[in-house]
């Protein structure tokens, strides 16, 4: 199996630095540095280039610049979704952005991450876990979610939170390290007469 079919798979992996496609890595940095040039009025060239970086894209995708990528082709979006400013997606390992996310302005997603011991660490050895945000889910500014985490549908994750764990669905969560707050219910609903335009 090559490196870039391990790294395509749903499944948590070790490797080393020297065996990464660097070819692909430095093909996502041109994309990103071409995405992040273009004028806020030139929409179908920026989707033009969404298309080109990512495995699986939607015309309904919205990413605000500066955005960074490891890769793109481990990036699937599955329908309408939102990247406010300044995120990062480390896509070592796959990413799927359900239906319907809102990801805030400074997220990190990070399946990459080191080997804890300090030899292996110096001498490159690094690890990557697949993460999944499922349809509707909502990531508060700066917040890090980290490889290996699935956050439920519908679920809320607080500003500043890291995410180390799975969150379940229809739940809000935040903090160091993230956890369970509250189920969201019936009474967040704001009520129709409140909005105003």
């Amino acid at each position: 199996m090559t490196p870039l079919e391990i790294m395509k798979r749903p499944a948590s992996y070790a490797s080393g630095y020297e065996n990464f496609p660097f070819e692909m890595s430095m093909r996502a940095k041109r994309l990103c540095w071409e995405y992040n040039s273009t004028n806020p009025d030139e929409s179908e060239r920026r989707r033009e280039i969404l298309h080109k970086l990512f495995g699986t894209c939607s015309d309904m995708v919205g990413i605000e610049p500066d955005f960074h990528c490891d890769y793109g082709f481990n990036i699937h979006f599955h329908g309408f979704a939102v990247i406010n400013y300044n995120c990062v997606i480390l896509d070592t390992s796959p990413v799927n952005i359900g239906v319907g996310a809102f990801i805030a302005p400074g997220v990190c997603l990070a399946c990459s991450g080191h080997a804890i011991d300090p030899e292996q660490r110096s001498h490159g050895i690094g690890t990557s876990a697949p993460i999944t945000l499922e349809d509707n889910v909502w990531i508060g500014a700066n917040s890090t979610v980290c490889g290996g985490v699935t956050i439920g549908k519908g679920s809320v994750i607080g500003a500043g939170s890291v995410v180390t764990k799975d969150i379940p669905d229809g739940v809000i969560a935040a903090g160091v390290p993230c956890k369970v707050i509250r189920v969201i219910t019936e009474k967040d609903r704001i009520k129709n007469e409140d909005i105003l335009f």
